[in-house]
């Protein structure tokens, strides 16, 4: 009888203790080889722990710690984060481990200091430097045994501690305490920096305050008005934000006005003007004005709490540099030991070289052997491309960029081609008055602000068209109330559309009518000069709505889908960073695809294209370029953006639209277009810091192998050598988490 199958439980936890890659390395190799366990990642740049499979939390916990860590829920997680210490000092006296290294520390000072500077030997500098070995050895020994018993690896604490135990052997007692004491330091300086790196990636997760002011519970809530917490809130609550407060969900504006920097999700630097209406989300922070808010999404579901949750899933998608290094890291490793052992035995058997020399150590080839171990410990190798792409995935986020993965930023490193949709990516994707041109005049300003006649056009337009949803007369009506107009006349009475003409209304007792130009050319009497001006807007892709009162015609009011403010900087950027290759893709007419296009500055224009026509377009660009980036607006674009190499989203936040997050590679949380290029100089640098930790890694360990090889290099130097190159390696990728900045 067959069982039916069912689906392996994924779970992911915060792992506390981790000092370095290869402890990661060890830590994912120890669970991987529970029973159940079908697959495993551990993250040492996030922390985290990834386990797929039927494997119960006591075996995970048990396992865990028998390797010498622990594990958290994800909130316990944050929260130890979150409550690390910020210095060094207070850092190290923390944790027992770092605690004993400090003590050795003090042990090992008057053996460098007499004995390895001032060659004075004494027994009670080698009892000193034996005390250094054992207190800061013995969390590296407990965790070698660990490795070899529950994994079967030689991995560096193996290594470190068959290294310092034959310096002890050949009689370098200070020398073996040496390289416990600085390889205990350093490690601790790798879980310090490291714990640096998660901090800014988990401080996402303190942006939402955890309680919010209930007034109003919705029908058949049980929570009474006053402080709740946030995860009790349910949609069709009314909550209050104070002045200055951080909003606690997402929600729609219900009464107040205010001004909210929503920089934190979106990465806008200009606080954005919130009226009853608007949509509000969590962990932006408001203004002076109260705002009454109804909770449209669980504190789950927010926009900040998808953002996070994406975040954390591109941790774990890791790059093809990195996966290299990975596979690299496993071969080399062994490779070095092997190395270490030839080094070791051939020079003494072969040559007649001293294996152990009695009186100067260093010029025995055992303890070449064991220096070369030293050498081969990869952390610096490992830890050089993940802390790297995490610290620019956290900055990406911190600007309202959501990444999905490392392989993004490798890719954006080769795109030389970038397809944008037009209608919601390049334009607005919603109409608005740009041209006023009243009856009296054709040359005036054509602005409300300057020119009378065109203020009293806009305002008398405004009334009959404020009982209207239509996209034309919504913009009509903003115009007119951004100018403070709508309310100069009564809203019209007696409304009547005249289909796919216009319509009518009774203003003050006199009958308006806006209507198309065909209609007036029938119906109405108008100037020359408007009717030729009105031919003009229409062969460039605008809409003129044309006016009239009583049978008089009134003026022209020019209507048009608007290009994004930064878009043609956008573009511009994106040319000087040597994108030549940049193409606009729309459904609409020719005629105002080639006007967009024209304003904005691309290279080429495809009009009158269906959804199915903008996949060939990409798929034709991709033949000739290469790699293709597809920017839209992540739902009617999606075939195309899935087509593309990379696909970006822009403005999901402003557009409320989680099929935008799921769907597109990259998304854009705000509409400025200025993101895309700081998008293409964050993955350059990031390739480019990739490749400075990799050529530090590598040629400071070939270089010590030479040393070590031709008698020059010390055990202890190789220690400090290889701790500073990792320190280097890390503090370099974790300058991506400020630099480059996007553009204000």
């Amino acid at each position: 009888m067959r069982h039916p199958t069912h689906r392996a439980m994924e779970r992911t936890f915060h792992v506390t203790g981790l000092d370095c890659a290869s402890c990661a390395q060890t830590l994912e190799q120890g669970v991987a080889r529970l029973p159940g366990v079908q697959a495993c990642q551990v993250q040492f740049a996030s922390g985290t722990l990834r386990v797929v499979g039927d494997v119960s939390l006591a075996q995970l916990q048990a396992r865990v710690r028998e390797l010498g860590y622990d594990l958290a829920a994800p909130a316990e997680g944050l929260a130890t984060a979150s409550a690390a210490p910020t210095g060094w000092p207070r850092f190290m006296w923390q944790h027992r481990d770092t605690r004993l290294a400090l003590l050795g520390l003090v042990l090992i000072i008057p053996g460098v200091i007499l004995e390895e500077l001032l060659r004075i030997d004494h027994p009670i500098i080698t009892t000193l430097a034996l005390g250094a070995w054992l207190t800061a050895g013995f969390p590296i020994v407990r965790s070698a045994w660990r490795a070899l018993r529950i994994n079967r690896e030689v991995n560096i604490n193996v290594l470190m501690t068959i290294a310092s135990a034959g310096a002890i052997v050949i009689g370098a007692f200070t020398e073996a305490g040496m390289v416990m004491v600085l390889f205990a330091i350093g490690e601790a300086l790798e879980r310090y920096t490291g714990e640096r790196a998660r901090q800014a990636i988990r401080s996402l997760a303190k942006l939402a305050p955890e309680h919010a002011r209930l007034l109003r519970p919705h029908p058949g809530s049980a929570l009474a008005p006053g402080e709740v917490a946030v995860t009790a809130l349910r949609p069709g609550d009314v909550i209050l934000v104070r002045p200055g407060e951080r909003i606690p969900v997402d929600g729609q504006v219900l009464s107040g006005m205010s001004a909210v920097n929503q920089a934190p999700i979106t990465g806008e630097s200009r606080p954005i003007d919130k009226t009853p209406g608007s949509e509000v989300f969590a962990g932006s922070i408001n203004g002076e004005g109260a705002l009454e808010v109804e909770v449209t999404r669980l504190a789950s579901d927010t926009v900040l709490s998808r953002l996070i949750q994406l975040v954390q899933e591109a941790q774990e998608r890791r790059a093809a540099a990195q996966r290299f290094i990975d596979r690299f890291a496993r071969v080399y490793t062994p490779a070095v030991v092997a190395l270490a052992g030839l080094v070791a035995v051939v020079p003494p058997l072969l040559f007649g070289q001293p294996f152990v020399d009695p009186v100067t150590p260093s010029a025995g080839w055992l303890y070449r052997g064991l220096a070369l171990l030293v050498v081969a410990c990869p952390c610096a190798l490992v830890i050089s491309t993940p802390v790297s792409i995490i610290s620019a995935l956290s900055n990406a986020a911190r600007h309202g960029v959501l990444i999905k993965g490392g392989a993004y930023l490798e890719a954006l490193n080769r795109i030389r081609a970038v397809a944008f949709d037009k209608t919601g990516t390049l334009t607005y994707g919603r109409p608005a008055v740009i041209a006023l041109r009243p009856a009296n005049h054709i040359d005036g300003d054509g602005t409300a602000q300057h020119c009378t006649d065109c203020a009293d056009l806009l305002a008398l337009a405004s009334a009959v068209e404020q009982q209207s949803e239509h996209p034309l007369a919504r913009a009509v009506v903003d115009e007119a109330t951004r100018h403070g107009l709508h309310m100069r006349y009564p809203p019209a009475t007696a409304v009547t559309a005249l289909p796919g003409r216009g319509v009518t209304g009774r203003v003050e007792d006199r009958e308006v009518t806006i209507g198309s130009h065909a209609y007036f050319s029938e119906h109405v009497p108008h100037p020359e000069e408007h009717c030729a001006a009105a031919e003009r807007d229409t062969q460039s892709g605008y809409t003129p709505l044309m006016v009239a009162a009583e049978g008089q015609y009134v003026g022209t009011i020019t209507v048009a889908d608007t290009v994004r403010a930064t878009g043609q900087e956008a573009l511009q950027m994106l040319k000087a960073m040597g994108i030549s290759t940049l193409v606009m893709l729309s459904g609409d007419d020719a005629a105002v695809g080639a006007r967009v296009g024209q304003q904005l500055g691309v290279t080429d224009v495809h009009a009158e294209l269906l959804p199915a026509d903008k996949v060939a377009m990409i798929q034709s660009l991709r033949a000739q370029h290469g790699d293709v980036v597809m920017v839209g607006d992540g739902i009617n674009d999606a075939p195309a953006l899935a087509t593309a190499d990379v696909g970006i989203a822009v403005g999901a936040a402003l557009g409320g639209t989680a099929q935008a997050m799921e769907t597109a590679d990259i998304t854009l949380m705000s509409d400025d277009l200025r993101r895309l290029p700081f998008l293409f100089a964050l993955a350059r640098a990031t390739m480019r810091t990739i490749q400075v930790n990799l050529a530090l890694s590598i040629g400071l360990k070939l270089l010590f192998v030479a040393l070590v090889l031709s008698g020059l290099g010390t055990m202890w130097m190789a220690v400090a050598a290889d701790m500073g190159t990792s320190l280097l390696v890390t503090l370099n990728g974790m300058r991506l988490l400020t630099t480059p900045r996007p553009p204000t």
